[in-house]
């Protein structure tokens, strides 16, 4: 958590400012039972009227003072806490950015989103309330002590035992409790992720009647969340009421010993009524101080998770050479597999294995195979998505562990199985793929994905509105929006891993006709299952359990794969393998 520290730097004015002014409203404050006092003894014993107006009208000048000093705190506080917030979160979606597929995969959506949200609110709530009860809360405790010590030093020392025994209940609950709400915001984790994944998958519980087993695993999750919780409160609850407790004896004591005193003529009635405005303010300030350490307690464990988080470091090391800069013929290979293997981590068996394949410009390459095949494997290691196993892979005739991973990608259009459009305009999600392109060059891109039908029905055009998701798009109309997000990049490179599932047998022709007349001729790898939409390309690789079984044209591998022979007569019928 201390490391986080350093994002207050930048706000280091505020955070001085914020805590000042809360110091010097603390300093009227302990100002206020002397003036009290004063009144007491000085004005209402004599009945000295002027004297008492004087006096009031300083005392409603301390609360005016003292009140904009704390509403100027109250800003400068939470200017720096929500500036530093937004520079965690930055620096963390930044670093978050920056790691593999294979550290995501990892760790997990709901960790990371946890810690995007939740962890980094509670630490902003922290920053906040430290920067002004930190100081102020400790400052008026020991100065509410040291004007007891100026008014009777015996008197005094029932304070100073005071603070003693409540700094010891106060410190003992927060040493108990920071472990144990490290331990809330793992189970956080886990109901946040049972909860995402029950609303992502909703339709498919519903379908398979499912949702009294997942209530009861939901239940039971969140039971042991709320069990924690419960008993960690129990504890923390304990604070307020013990130092009631204790404080009210003290003021009992306090009460008692001064009376006595006044009774000899040792102590003013004004200083009796000071001490327990003293104590009063001791009892207000270490109930807000008691607030504090719990959350403060909290904000730790979130900020010792975003810490880690922070230091989770991408674990590939991006290359130097810009991929736009190598330039080769047009005999070279642009893509080339040299027996690459690639293995998940934590997996046991290769995902891939010993794949060997070159790709020139303007070829288009189809990959078929069955389900867990390995098609999305293989596509992935092209941009460097993952890095292979074993065996290297070649852009350009060089390993793409040599390339800068931002210019390779910069290079690679990439059509994902799963159609991604994002809350915006039509323009801003296709301008993803190239943010300088013009207004031209994306109905170019719109026409080759067949989408100019799809974009003219919208009222507004490239103007239109897309929902969060692109839920006002049909599957096919989001598919071909995000194959034209692509082709305006005017990829060397361009991926379709099963993008076009959703498209009918004849949007699907003339979208793989139209791309294959593009000006700049991209190599074009097609992924699918279905072998109409593979049966026309240059080559075809065939992948069953991970191994390639063939590479051909669709009539050498209809005579020499049994894999691609089965697929074909599952989908076309025998006759027309003969055809």
């Amino acid at each position: 958590m201390r490391k986080l520290l350093k994002y207050l730097k930048k706000y280091s004015f505020e955070a001085v400012l914020g805590p000042l002014f809360k110091l010097l409203e603390a300093t009227f404050e302990l100002i206020v039972p002397l003036v009290v006092a004063a009144i007491i003894d000085n004005g209402i014993r004599n009945s000295d009227k002027p004297y008492i107006i004087r006096m009031s009208l300083g005392l409603i000048l301390l609360a005016a003072v003292g009140y904009a000093c704390s509403v100027t705190a109250q800003f400068f506080a939470a200017k720096a806490a929500t500036s530093f917030a937004a520079a965690v979160k930055k620096d963390l979606f930044k670093n978050i950015q920056s790691l593999s597929y294979e550290q995501i995969d990892n760790l997990g959506t709901t960790t990371l989103i946890t810690r995007m949200t939740s962890d980094i609110n509670q630490v902003q709530q922290g920053v906040n309330l430290t920067l002004r009860l930190l100081l102020r809360s400790p400052f008026v405790v020991f100065g509410a002590m040291v004007m007891a010590f100026t008014i009777d030093f015996h008197q005094a020392l029932i304070f100073l035992v005071t603070i003693a025994v409540l700094s010891a209940v106060i410190f003992g609950i927060m040493l108990w409790g920071i472990p144990r709400y490290k331990k809330i915001q793992e189970l956080v984790d886990g109901v946040l992720g049972l909860t995402r994944e029950n609303l992502s998958g909703v339709r498919v519980i519903r379908a398979f009647d499912l949702e009294k087993s997942e209530n009861e695993n939901f239940k039971k999750k969140n039971e042991v969340l709320t069990k924690l919780q419960e008993y960690v409160g129990r504890i923390s609850a304990l604070m307020n009421p013990i130092t009631y407790v204790i404080l009210n004896l003290a003021i009992i004591i306090l009460l008692k010993t001064s009376a006595d005193k006044v009774y000899a003529g040792i102590l003013t009635t004004g200083a009796v009524v000071a001490l327990y405005n003293y104590m009063s303010q001791i009892l207000v300030e270490l109930v807000k101080l008691a607030s504090l350490i719990i959350t403060v307690t909290r904000s730790f464990a979130c900020g010792n998770r975003i810490q880690l988080m922070l230091e989770e470091k991408g674990s590939m090391v991006d290359g130097t050479i810009d991929a736009k800069a190598v330039a080769i013929s047009d005999d070279e290979p642009v893509v080339s597999f040299e027996n690459v293997s690639m293995r998940y981590k934590g997996d046991g068996d290769n995902s891939l294995s010993g794949v060997t394949f070159t790709a020139k410009k303007g070829e288009s390459i189809g990959i078929i195979g069955g389900t867990g095949s390995g098609k999305t494997t293989l596509i992935n290691l092209i941009p460097r998505f993952y890095d292979a196993y074993e065996g290297v892979v070649k852009y350009k005739g060089k390993d793409v562990r040599e390339y800068d991973s931002k210019s390779l990608r910069e290079v690679i259009g990439v059509v994902p199985q799963k159609a991604m459009l994002f809350k915006g305009t039509i323009r801003d999600n296709l301008k993803w793929g190239n943010d300088k392109a013009t207004d031209d060059e994306i109905w170019d891109a719109v026409n080759t994905a067949q989408a100019t039908e799809v974009v003219k029905e919208k009222k507004g055009e490239l103007s239109a509105e897309i929902t969060q998701a692109g839920k006002n798009f049909s599957g096919g109309q989001k598919q071909r929006l995000t194959i034209a997000r692509a082709l305006v990049r005017k990829p060397e490179v361009l991926i379709l891993d099963d993008s076009s599932s959703a498209l009918d047998n004849m949007t699907d022709k003339r979208l793989r006709k139209a791309i294959s007349e593009l000006p700049y001729k991209p190599v074009t790898f097609i992924v699918s299952q279905r072998a109409a939409s593979v049966r026309f390309c240059d080559r075809i690789i065939v992948l069953d359990d991970g191994r390639v079984d063939g590479i051909g044209t669709h009539e050498e591998l209809l005579a020499n794969s049994e894999t691609y022979r089965e697929i074909y007569e599952s989908q076309f019928g025998k006759e027309a393998v003969n055809e």
